[in-house]
């Protein structure tokens, strides 16, 4: 659950390679253990065995969340009271906790404690046991304080009703330290699958669905997860998913920086707002679970750098790569991807949404019988079909082959042209070659004018509007520094032209790729200035991708929308798409 800078100075890339097909016989979502050092730093998962097989596994098939011990880790609060029977043991097995649960083996441990395999004397099961540790410098009145949340907050965790949820069992209380007892779940965590290679959307769509209905559960309940990593992510017998550690660092009494100097969790699937000391909500158990599934099909942690700092800067300021290979499996999902790791916590899309998105993505492809001529475009499949028709009936079928060819070619020509960059529902794909030298997705009912080298679409509202210009004037030598330029230019007081109404402008400048090219995004807030007091205006936000090409013309994607609310994320959906579809002809 918590990290302590361990394996923080690899690469970003993790090298991962591509789903291959499981041997014979094994199930594809639990390859066998890879030797390889694990790419995600261990950390101790609840219920999450790391040591010999349970009793019941087959042989030489690890349990899941196995972790490595690192030299020098935590040892228990407390030696075993009663010695162990088996010569070589780990101390503290043997011990009896709560007057029914034995120790058998350590599975993992951290420093915010250690988790056991332990077998419950009662009613005769194996479960998994935390022994929690504190700080060393609470005081009695502090740790006392801790122990009560940490009973008050497993209790909580305990009532989440989800099968992807770990049970928790019981709190047993020994020498007035609660220890915390769940299920022993068997299998293996997600991070030991990713050491092996990146798994299919569809797969990593299932996945998240069943991460995703958990936390949903947990958060109707109250209840913050805030670790979401792949060592919490099990793969368990019958196609099981189930996240560990559960509320586990709400637990141990997560406080901000400032309060004991340290952080909990794990740098790089972090949420920002945890970063900056904001209360987290549920967004920010979203926000990881988007790191997660980029990770696992995108094989590179789109944040985690060299050191925990750096990292923690990533998070805050760095924008990941694209998506690409979630992006050609399926759009829908990359765009998913995209929007959970909005750095703002309400424009990231709510558990309705991102349940459809997952069910949809995970669902495996079903043709209805003579729905074959269809497979391949959908509505586009029946917008040809349409064509066909009215090619039959039209002169030139009728008066000779001649025109029979033309047509025909013309609709091979839409065919080719639409399935290029074929637009999602509710959009199309407007060629603006001649005005702008681009195309890009538009939603249908935008309005649409235009002006020398620029057009603009505006959603019906005049809330949210879009603009695509090219320009050759006064352009800086790259993308990046024309988008500074941008932002001094708005920082100033945007003096000139339409952008006169601009004031409190907060700007930020990150890079980014356009056609495999380098290009820049602007992030702006203002205050559009009234022309009275009573006339004053909601804050507006600006979304700008920035591209200079080698013979100095620049493309520059505007989308203003309000800086808050539905509007907002309409306006950063319009362009995420925009930017996605975005096909500039003279790169």
């Amino acid at each position: 659950m918590t990290n302590e800078g361990d394996g923080l100075d690899e690469s970003t890339s993790y090298g991962l390679q591509p789903p291959a097909g499981a041997p014979a016989g094994q199930h594809p979502g639990m390859p066998a253990q890879s030797a390889s050092s694990a790419p995600f730093p261990p950390s101790p998962a609840s219920g999450v065995p790391s040591g010999p097989s349970a009793p019941g596994s087959p042989p030489g098939v690890p349990q899941a969340g196995q972790h490595r011990p690192a030299p020098g880790a935590y040892e228990p609060t407390e030696v075993a009271a009663a010695p162990s029977s088996e010569p070589g043991a780990e101390p503290g097995t043997g011990r009896l906790i709560g007057g029914r649960y034995r120790l058998t083996a350590r599975l993992g441990h951290g420093g915010m404690g250690t988790v056991w395999r332990a077998h419950d004397e009662v009613v005769d099961r194996d479960v998994a046991v935390k022994e929690p540790r504190l700080p060393d410098h609470l005081s009695a009145q502090e740790r006392e304080t801790m122990y009560a949340r940490m009973r008050r907050e497993a209790r909580t965790a305990a009532r989440i009703d989800h099968p992807s949820v770990v049970t928790i069992h019981d709190v047993a209380v020994e020498n007035e330290q609660p220890w915390i007892v769940m299920e022993l779940v068997q299998g293996r965590s997600l991070a030991d699958v990713l050491n092996e290679g990146t798994i299919g959307v569809r797969e990593a769509a299932r996945i998240g669905l069943a991460v995703a209905g958990a936390l949903e559960a947990a958060h109707a309940t109250g209840v913050l997860h805030r670790d979401v990593k792949p060592d919490n992510v099990l793969l368990g017998r019958y196609d099981r998913v189930v996240l560990t550690d559960f509320g586990i660092a709400a637990v141990q009494g997560e406080q901000g920086l400032t309060e004991t100097g340290a952080f909990v969790g794990s740098p790089e699937f972090v949420a920002p707002e945890r970063v900056l000391g904001q209360r987290p909500g549920p967004e920010s158990d979203l926000w990881s679970l988007g790191v997660v599934l980029y990770a696992a099909v995108e094989g590179v942690s789109p944040f985690r750098r060299s050191n925990s700092p750096a990292t923690l800067q990533a998070v805050l300021s760095a924008e990941p790569q694209r998506p690409a290979r979630a992006l050609s499996d399926s759009g829908a999902f990359g765009m998913l991807l995209t929007r959970l790791l909005s750095r703002e916590p309400g424009l990231r899309p709510d558990a309705a949404e991102i349940r459809q998105t997952l069910v949809d993505v995970a669902r495996p492809p079903q043709q209805a019988p003579g729905a074959q001529a269809d497979a391949s475009g959908g509505g586009l499949g029946r917008a040809l079909r349409g064509f066909g028709g009215k090619l039959r009936t039209s002169r030139p079928w009728q008066f000779g082959t001649g025109g029979v060819v033309v047509a025909a070619a013309a609709a091979l020509t839409l065919f080719f042209v639409l399935t290029a960059d074929q637009a999602p529902d509710g959009w199309q794909t407007r060629n603006e070659e001649a005005r702008v030298g681009a195309r890009l997705a538009v939603p249908e009912e935008y309005e649409r004018s235009a002006d020398d080298g620029a057009v603009t679409y505006t959603d019906p509202g005049d809330v949210v509007s879009m603009k695509l210009t090219r320009s050759g004037k006064d352009i800086e030598e790259n993308s990046l520094k024309e988008a500074n330029s941008w932002k001094s230019f708005y920082e100033d007081g945007a003096e000139e032209g339409y952008l006169d109404t601009m004031e409190e402008v907060r700007c930020r400048v990150t890079e980014a790729k356009q056609q495999g090219q380098e290009a820049a995004e602007v992030f702006t807030t203002f205050q559009p200035r009234p022309e009275s007091e009573e006339s004053k205006e909601a804050k507006k936000f600006r979304h700008e991708l920035v591209y200079v090409n080698d013979k100095g013309i620049r493309w520059l994607l505007t989308v203003t929308m309000p800086a808050e609310g539905k509007s907002r994320k309409h306006g950063e959906a319009v362009f995420q798409e925009a930017k996605k579809s975005l096909k500039i002809s003279d790169l």
